[in-house]
């Protein structure tokens, strides 16, 4: 399993939003880091994502080989998902 490192990690939620989460991570032997951004609308269980590179472009090989392992891996995705959550802020 690769192993990831958390750099930054953030979470809003607003009743018109829902829940939008950003996690900024680097992934070992990755040359760049990486930005998730997380979504979850009131009304839904399941979590969608879109993943970037943080700053400058890396590899298509590498982004493409971690957006497989994200659907294959429910662990790491939920990692992220943690990490983000754990930084929760209520909007009025």
């Amino acid at each position: 399993m690769l192993l990831i490192t958390i750099l930054e990690a953030s979470m809003t939620h607003s009743k018109e939003d829902g829940y939008i989460g950003k996690v900024e991570f680097s992934v070992e032997n990755h040359k760049q880091p990486y930005e998730i951004t997380l979504y979850r609308k009131k009304n839904n269980k399941e979590w969608s994502y879109s993943l970037n590179f943080l700053k400058d472009s890396g590899g298509e090989e590498e982004i493409e080989a971690l957006e497989e392992l994200l659907e294959e891996d429910d662990e790491i995705y939920e990692q992220l998902i943690e990490a983000a959550k754990s930084k929760l802020q209520e909007e009025e």
